[in-house]
């Protein structure tokens, strides 16, 4: 597919020396979903506020379909739709006057099939008339969907779409996501929610302190970083690792009723098979076995955990 955002070496740089963004780069092809992921304060905000001509890039690029965001903004901002962490609505509005406002603010001409698509995909049809303030908090972020879809974007950024959102709205806007893709809608979220990482996103992109710690396949990545683990669940209490199990990387768990051991599935070799011989060996019984696969999120933490005694 081809790339239809593409960042180069972008840096924003305050008066009082902080650097939000520290040389990011990164392409991002039509039709995929890439979820960005970061702690508070990591420049996730900054990033898209950067390319959405909200905050001025202190140096680098940003193209849009091959529109740079400064020399040919109005055409590289007309592409993009931004839904915002905050909810910033006209309380006293109909949603529908709401949502076609939003068309006309870029240019757009009435369309009122468009329009309706948009608030039926988004289940809001039934309360096109209502109020803004009569709206449940997801309801409200189903609106800001809209108006960003309002005038057919080709990128869309969701900027923590689904916070303070129940489970059931936010598995909602995923499929609501899901079914943009069909359309050829790029879509980048940020998000506290890693789930929503691992549920729709293609790539994962990981950002720390302004800059990216890398950007990968979601499944490349969960198959290259992930490792599992073997908990050995025993009918004896332990209070350390037997010697005669000292050349295994063992750990105690569960208050010393298992044994918890980490092993790489590319090896060819994972030692389990002789490990069990081995507990048996050490006069220890079984109660259990269970595996478990690294998660997206023990990724993540793994990337941006602080070493210890930093500062």
């Amino acid at each position: 597919m081809p790339t239809i955002l593409s960042i180069k070496d972008l840096r924003k740089a305050y008066d009082d020396g902080f650097e939000a963004l520290k040389g990011v780069s990164l392409d991002i092809d039509e039709g995929e979903i890439i979820a960005l992921l970061g702690p508070n304060g990591a420049g996730k905000t900054t990033l898209i506020s950067t390319i959405c001509g909200i905050t001025m890039p202190t140096s680098g690029s940003v193209s849009v379909a091959g529109f740079d965001i400064l020399r040919d903004f109005r055409q590289a901002r007309s592409l993009i739709g931004l839904v915002p962490q905050e909810i910033a609505l006209e309380p006293f509005e109909k949603v529908i006057n709401t949502v076609r406002f939003s068309r006309g603010l870029f240019g757009k001409g009435r369309k009122d099939a468009a329009v309706e698509d948009i608030l039926r995909r988004l289940s809001l049809w039934d309360k096109r008339d209502s109020q803004i303030r009569a709206l449940s908090g997801g309801m409200k972020r189903r609106v800001l969907i809209a108006k960003a879809l309002a005038h057919e974007p080709r990128v869309l950024f969701l900027d923590e779409p689904t916070a303070g959102v129940d489970v059931e709205l936010r598995k909602d806007m995923w499929e609501i996501v899901e079914g943009l893709r069909a359309d050829g809608v790029t879509t980048i979220l940020t998000t506290h929610y890693i789930e929503e990482a691992e549920a729709i996103a293609d790539r994962v992109g990981v950002i720390n302190k302004g800059e990216i710690l890398l950007v990968e396949d979601k499944d490349k990545l969960m198959a290259r970083m992930g490792q599992k683990q073997l908990d050995v669940q025993l009918t004896t209490q332990l209070t350390e690792v037997p010697e005669a199990l000292g050349g295994y990387d063992l750990t105690l768990g569960d208050e010393g009723w298992t044994l918890i051991y980490s092993y790489d599935t590319k090896s060819e070799r994972t030692g389990i098979t002789k490990l069990l011989t081995d507990v048996a060996g050490a006069g220890l019984q079984l109660r259990d076995v269970v595996t478990r696969q690294s998660s997206l999120e023990d990724i993540f933490v793994s990337l941006v955990k602080e070493p210890e005694g930093s500062a």
